[in-house]
Formats: C-alpha cells, sequence, structure tokens
C-alpha cells in the first residue's frame, strides 16, 4: 500500500482551527489537540445562541411592553389584544422601542386599545 503524504492540507486544518481558537486561554489557543475540544464546543454554543438570541430578545420586548403599559394602568394581555382589534400592526420590537424612547407616543398607543377594547 502506498504512503499517503498529504502535504500542505494537515497544517492548513490546524491552521484553521489554532486560528478559531485565537483568545481562547493557555493551550487551548496554542495546541492543536486541546484547541479542536474547545472550537468544537464554542462552535455549538454560538450556533444555539444564535437561535436563543431570537428568543431572549422578544421576551425583553414583552417585558418592556408590559411595563410601560402597567404605567398607563393596563395589563400587557390587553393592551396587544386592544391594538389588534384597532389594526394596529406594529411589532414587539418596535412597541418596545417606543415605550422607551417615546412616552407619549406609548401613551397615545394605550389610548387607542382602550377605546377599541371598550368599543367591543
Amino acid at each position: 500500500m502506498p504512503r499517503v503524504k498529504r502535504g500542505n492540507k494537515r497544517l492548513q486544518k490546524r491552521k484553521k482551527i489554532l486560528g478559531l481558537a485565537k483568545g481562547f486561554v493557555m493551550t487551548k489557543s496554542k495546541l492543536y489537540r486541546a484547541a479542536k475540544g474547545s472550537v468544537e464546543r464554542a462552535l455549538g454554543y454560538s450556533y444555539r445562541d444564535r437561535r436563543a438570541k431570537k428568543r431572549d430578545f422578544r421576551s425583553l420586548w414583552i417585558v418592556r411592553i408590559g411595563a410601560a403599559a402597567r404605567q398607563n394602568d393596563l395589563t400587557y394581555s390587553l393592551f396587544i389584544r386592544g391594538l389588534s382589534k384597532a389594526g394596529v400592526q406594529l411589532n414587539r420590537k418596535v412597541l418596545a422601542d417606543l415605550a422607551v424612547r417615546d412616552p407619549k407616543a406609548f401613551t397615545t398607543l394605550v389610548d387607542t386599545a382602550r377605546r377599541s377594547l371598550s368599543a367591543a
């Protein structure tokens, strides 16, 4: 059986892993075997957390909207239901931004939601 000479493929592969491990501490950034495990683990976490970030932000927006709605004497669920009945199609990201940056505009939205709830 002929001997397999890998050429520079092996070096390129190791260099890629060590490049991804740049910034890790001690042997995890210097030694290939330690770096490989750390990089695989880090890539797994980054894949998972790119999806979790979306959930985290949505829950943050809901908390902010709920707090601002309670300041205007309305619960989050009633506020969202009132907006949907009024036909206001603003997503939670925009509503949370309004709640933080422009409380007067948010108050007008609360009044709109309250009017549509009382009309039904």
